[in-house]
């Protein structure tokens, strides 16, 4: 069984509006919504889990797991303080039986049904050829140069064909997160992404390359820019 987890527990204190940005309003319904609705179609998820702030739990529940009828959704997880908390505490109510879990953020609506279900594919490929790849993240190249700055002036250049952006969805084999999110809880560690826990055991992560437009809506030019990518999604 394979299941995805969104992280819908931040509150989006830079988009200053008077809720959390997962549940404003764009292009007609809640982005957590348009987020839930890429898993919900997906062929290779069969359960999702959603990490909420606590005092969310029942308005989520109704307006927008029931209301929109996301019947993949088993359960609302109460977020922790971090990102990375939030996931552990999904990862520890997924039953026993998962195989595989897509770990995905609730501000990237723009994530498609046929993506989540590559790179599960994808996974599940590349550990057929090398078992020691036990996850697949998606990421876009650099496009533009990337400088290391010391004390306000350039330290050196990057080159920029070795630089990636990561992107969610992230996707491993249960058992091999759980137990690189307890190391780290173990360890104190906090890391950037879920990968860079994965890495830290020394695995290995592949790689598939996402788009531009599946953007993480942090400031209100993320929000603009997603509605507008929307509109014209719906209008080709």
């Amino acid at each position: 069984m394979n299941a995805a987890i969104i992280t819908a527990a931040g509150k989006g204190i830079r988009l200053k509006g008077n809720i959390s940005k997962q549940f404003m309003n764009i292009y007609g319904k809640p982005i957590l919504a348009h987020t839930i609705t890429a898993f919900q179609r997906s062929s290779k998820i069969k359960e999702i889990y959603v990490s909420v702030p606590k005092d969310y739990l029942e308005s989520c529940q109704k307006s927008i797991i029931e209301k929109y009828s996301f019947d993949k959704v088993k359960k609302l997880v109460i977020g922790g303080s971090s990102r990375q908390e939030s996931v552990y505490n999904a990862l520890i109510e997924l039953p026993s039986s998962t195989k595989l879990v897509s770990i995905h953020d609730g501000v990237r609506p723009l994530i498609t049904a046929e993506e989540i279900d590559l790179l599960i594919n994808t996974l599940i490929r590349e550990n057929g050829k090398d078992p020691g790849v036990k996850g697949v993240i998606m990421a876009e190249s650099a496009r533009e140069t990337v400088k290391v700055i010391d004390k306000g002036t350039v330290d050196r250049t990057i080159p920029r064909d070795t630089v990636w952006h990561a992107q969610t969805p992230q996707t491993f084999f249960y058992k091999n997160i759980l137990e690189a999110h307890n190391k780290a809880r173990e360890d104190n560690f906090i890391g950037t992404d879920d990968a860079s826990l994965m890495e830290r055991m020394n695995w290995k992560v592949g790689v598939v390359r996402g788009r531009h437009e599946n953007i993480k809506i942090t400031t209100p030019l993320d929000l603009f820019l997603a509605e507008l990518i929307m509109t014209r999604n719906v209008r080709r």
